[in-house]
């Protein structure tokens, strides 16, 4: 039942914070490989990004991708928030009765892992069609994927089942350190508020409160591995299923670094914390909640 209350928690946050996930993408995608001055810039801010989409491609386009966005989250989160409940339900991650900041660091990151390799083809798709844009706004390579389930037999068919699995090698290190700092982080601050007692033990401001604090320290932690995530996952391939850009992750990285130096690793900072911190904000909460409400019911 863990697995499931999380995978919906996740999914509940994924409605509202999915047109971030977009605004999100294409501006990590925004000047590729490109020295800043050099490219033509579609999106200045994540506010313009969000008009821009809207006037060209529709307010649907501030939605798209939503689906596998809600696969992704169900299965993904399903898995990582789920393993970690158990995880931390079974006392793993207190010494003495109090979080212990590496064993929730190590049980995160390892839920984290098991979560990215289950569900990175949808996350593949998911990517792919939400970088699709109209030519005039269009950014990074553009796959011409009609859906999810298209997009997933188009990529079975030309490349087979490693090709679904394209981009797990930044997967696993963007999911396993952002699963890391999110839950220890979430931990150890729920444990800080209710110490300081500033709200009731049962309040739902504690989870609240608890999960605004954590989402500052993923959006600071996750965003570099983000961006080289987003660009693998989304880079043209040859007739072998071979990255035409990136080798794999390491390359990616210090290629990014190299042509567009530390701040191209951040690109989309702002956008990635008003889609991660929100959804982080949410899932913790939401996942918090329903847990609370399914322990009263057993009990």
């Amino acid at each position: 039942m863990d697995f499931v209350l999380s995978g919906v928690a996740a999914c509940g946050a994924c409605v509202f914070t999915n047109p971030l996930e977009v605004v999100k993408t294409r501006m990590q995608l925004q000047g590729e490989l490109k020295v800043r001055g050099s490219y033509r810039v579609h999106y200045r801010n994540v506010f313009h990004a969000f008009y821009t989409i809207a006037r060209v491609d529709g307010l649907g386009g501030l939605q798209k991708g939503l689906v596998p966005g809600l696969w992704y989250q169900f299965f993904m989160n399903g898995v990582r928030l789920g393993s970690y409940a158990i995880i931390e339900s079974s006392g793993y991650i207190h010494t003495e009765g109090r979080v212990s900041g590496l064993k929730a660091v190590t049980a995160g990151a390892g839920a984290g892992v098991v979560g990215a390799l289950m569900a990175s083809p949808i996350y593949l798709v998911k990517t792919h069609l939400q970088s699709q844009a109209t030519s005039s706004i269009a950014v990074g390579h553009q796959y011409k994927h009609e859906g999810m389930v298209h997009a997933l037999v188009a990529i079975y068919k030309k490349h087979g089942l490693v090709g679904l699995w394209r981009g797990s090698s930044a997967a696993v290190p963007r999911v396993s350190v952002g699963s890391a700092t999110q839950l220890s982080t979430f931990s150890s601050s729920k444990e800080l508020v209710l110490d300081l007692q500033v709200f009731p033990q049962n309040s739902w401001m504690v989870p609240l409160t608890a999960g605004m604090m954590s989402s500052v320290m993923v959006v600071l932690a996750m965003t570099p591995f983000d961006v080289v995530s987003t660009r693998l996952y989304n880079q043209p391939v040859d007739h072998q299923g071979k990255g035409q850009l990136y080798r794999g992750f390491t390359d990616c990285f210090s290629q990014t670094l190299k042509k567009e130096g530390v701040l191209g690793l951040y690109k989309g900072l702002g956008a990635s914390y008003f889609r991660l911190g929100p959804h982080t904000i949410l899932s913790l909460f939401f996942w918090d909640e329903l847990r609370k409400c399914y322990q009263q019911q057993v009990i």
